[in-house]
């Protein structure tokens, strides 16, 4: 499947969470439900905009969501916003899978 995530080799996203970094994915509700990320937040990325006053701006921050393209508007609208530590993790199956 095609991810649009980061796709630089030096990006450790399992090294990331062990550090404490968050995992957003900004699928809708029931996309989530299906199936997800352990410890992984829902924030649909319709809603993202008004749950800003809620993320820590100096949290590490890593948003996944199907295959990438909706991560990509959320990494965006994040460091639009002043969050500095923001990494599009692409498709949530892939993050999964790098973060095993």
């Amino acid at each position: 499947m095609f991810s649009c995530g980061d796709q630089s080799d030096d990006v450790n996203y399992k090294e990331m969470i062990d550090n404490g970094a968050i995992i957003i994915d900004v699928r809708s509700e029931s996309e989530f439900k299906e199936s997800s990320i352990e410890y992984s937040i829902n924030i649909p990325l319709n809603t993202l905009s008004s749950s800003l006053n809620d993320i820590d701006k100096n949290q590490v921050i890593i948003v996944c969501c199907l295959s990438g393209k909706r991560s990509s508007k959320a990494k965006e609208m994040l460091k639009s916003n002043g969050y500095k530590n923001v990494f599009n993790g692409g498709g949530w199956k892939d993050l999964e899978n790098k973060i095993k």
